[in-house]
């Protein structure tokens, strides 16, 4: 009987670390799932920028500064290895295409232009695209480091090698109010 016993409780162990790796594998796979999303977004945004660049430096040929930053900050995201170093990148060169656009406003020929508003309309579509997987990354993220955090998980976790994952987070300019000045 106690061989019975003992012979049950091991296969429910075995049966436990079986689900309970399996979980933490799908969970790592969704999370890198998550992460091609935002990659593919964030190399669409990047794949037209190049174009905004050149409608705007048809108008604004003295803002040579807006454009290397942009194209700086461009050249950071592409080279980004992993959620840390695209969410510096990719916070950069919000910060860069704020500078353009703001370059932009001061040309109404630009802003009327089919070309430019066509391009602004594809980045701002982008840039949706680009929350939505940001939001997608850190529920897979948050998912992903609940299982590695919580009893018994944590038990097997840590040993088969599984380790929590950074969130793509905002950087502090994105979390401040906007001022608006109606004074003028």
């Amino acid at each position: 009987m106690t061989t019975y016993v003992i012979l049950g409780v091991i296969v429910l162990l075995i049966f436990f670390v079986w689900a309970t790796y399996n979980g933490l594998v799908t969970a790592r796979a969704r999370v890198k799932e998550a992460w091609s999303g935002i990659d593919v977004q964030l190399k669409r945004r990047s794949s037209l920028i190049p174009n905004l660049v050149e409608a705007v430096k048809g108008y604004a040929k003295h803002e040579k500064e807006v454009f290397e930053n942009v194209t700086k900050a461009r050249s950071a995201l592409m080279g980004a290895t992993g959620a840390k170093q695209a969410a510096q990148a990719e916070n950069m060169l919000t910060g860069a295409l704020k500078s353009l656009f703001a370059v932009a406003e001061a040309y109404p020929a630009l802003r009327a232009s089919e070309n430019f508003k066509q391009l602004q309309d594809e980045l701002s579509d982008t840039e949706s695209k680009i929350a939505y997987s940001r939001q997608f990354y850190n529920s897979n993220v948050l998912d992903l480091n609940t299982k590695i955090k919580t009893f018994p998980t944590m038990l097997i976790a840590g040993p088969l090698g599984f380790k929590e994952e950074e969130f793509f987070t905002a950087n502090e300019d994105e979390k401040k109010d906007i001022k608006v000045d109606f004074s003028n």
